[in-house]
């Protein structure tokens, strides 16, 4: 992990988020990640904390904002193919599970032992996600999808 040490609980939320944001983009960046792998990652961890959080709510008798609840919106390419029309099998038989199991062990490591906020730890993986999913809805064929996932300069 990148930095001197991993934060402590007692660190600014946002010391932490950085320390995650940071590891996050360093391992994608240095193994070339393909946006697909990450993207299957970004979705479990999304799903896990989504539940979790939607329990707590539930038995508060609250609601959840929307833009934790639902994917980001992306202007799509209306006319790009989707990705039911790639052969799903082949494509899930080309990931590296060893890649996305090193990427999945850093996220968890980091939230649990900086004991992140579910509800900034979500909104960070949405903004990872809304970037992934724009970068899979310009995939033309499925060997883009294999593509190094890319960030704006400051991401």
């Amino acid at each position: 992990m990148e930095g001197d040490r991993v934060p402590s609980p007692e660190q600014s939320v946002e010391e932490r988020l950085l320390f995650l944001q940071e590891n996050m983009v360093s391992f994608v960046n240095q193994f070339n990640m393909p946006v697909i792998e990450v993207s299957l990652v970004l979705s479990k961890y999304i799903r896990i904390i989504l539940d979790s959080l939607l329990e707590a709510a539930e038995k508060e008798g609250e609601s959840l904002p929307q833009n934790l609840v639902e994917a980001w919106p992306i202007e799509a390419n209306p006319d790009a193919p989707t990705i039911e029309s790639f052969p799903l099998d082949r494509l899930l038989g080309s990931l590296d599970e060893d890649r996305m199991d090193i990427l999945d062990t850093l996220i968890r490591s980091i939230m649990n032992e900086t004991r992140l906020p579910f509800v900034p730890v979500i909104t960070l993986l949405r903004e990872w996600e809304q970037l992934a999913r724009i970068q899979l809805s310009q995939a033309g064929s499925p060997g883009h999808l294999f593509s190094p996932m890319e960030f704006p300069d400051g991401f």
